[in-house]
């Protein structure tokens, strides 16, 4: 690809970009990076979650999690957050101010876990055991009669998208936000 130099051309790419890594599992954008405040305000934990759906007209990513996971509790308490993914392909890393809330129950939990409890990524969320909870043995029993009781959604608005551009011609950068996108010093 040939180095862009419109926003609206960069941010169309990005997002289109940012929908195929929903769909494609080898995507490097599919695994990024979330970083939350801990529970207490004093720090940030960060790790990997998958993006599960992307849509670019609402600037909204969806990730799954078991509600008891901490970042769960990390997001009721500091509902901002960071993800931060690259592509050594486009030689773009993304790191994307988000604000997170929580889908427990009706129509988007409930339709979303049909789909998965019908995978083998069901198993993630089927553990009578917290996220975390320290076991004796690496895979400790799943609780197949549960239904979605631990499943949740975690939308993830976007609220700019700061594009960084590694080139042997030059370093660009740019906060891309529709009507508001700029370039800056990378």
């Amino acid at each position: 690809m040939s180095r862009l130099n419109s926003l609206p051309q960069i941010e169309s790419i990005v997002w289109g970009e940012l929908e195929r890594a929903s769909a494609q599992p080898n995507h490097p954008w599919r695994t990024p990076v979330l970083a939350t405040v801990t529970r207490d305000g004093t720090g940030a934990d960060a790790r990997t979650v998958v993006i599960r759906e992307v849509d670019a007209h609402q600037r909204q990513f969806l990730i799954y999690s078991d509600e008891r996971a901490g970042k769960v509790s990390q997001l009721l308490h500091h509902p901002h957050a960071t993800l931060v993914m690259w592509s050594q392909t486009l030689s773009w890393q993304l790191r994307c101010p988000v604000r997170l809330t929580l889908e427990s129950s009706g129509l988007a939990a409930s339709s979303r876990w049909a789909r998965v409890k019908l995978s083998p990524a069901a198993q993630d969320y089927l553990s009578p055991l917290p996220p975390g909870t320290p076991v004796a043995e690496p895979h400790p029993a799943r609780d197949k009669a549960v239904e979605r009781q631990y499943f949740c959604v975690v939308c993830a608005d976007v609220l700019s998208i700061d594009w960084l551009e590694l080139h042997p011609d030059g370093h660009r950068r740019a906060r891309l936000q529709g009507p508001d996108s700029t370039w800056l010093v990378p």
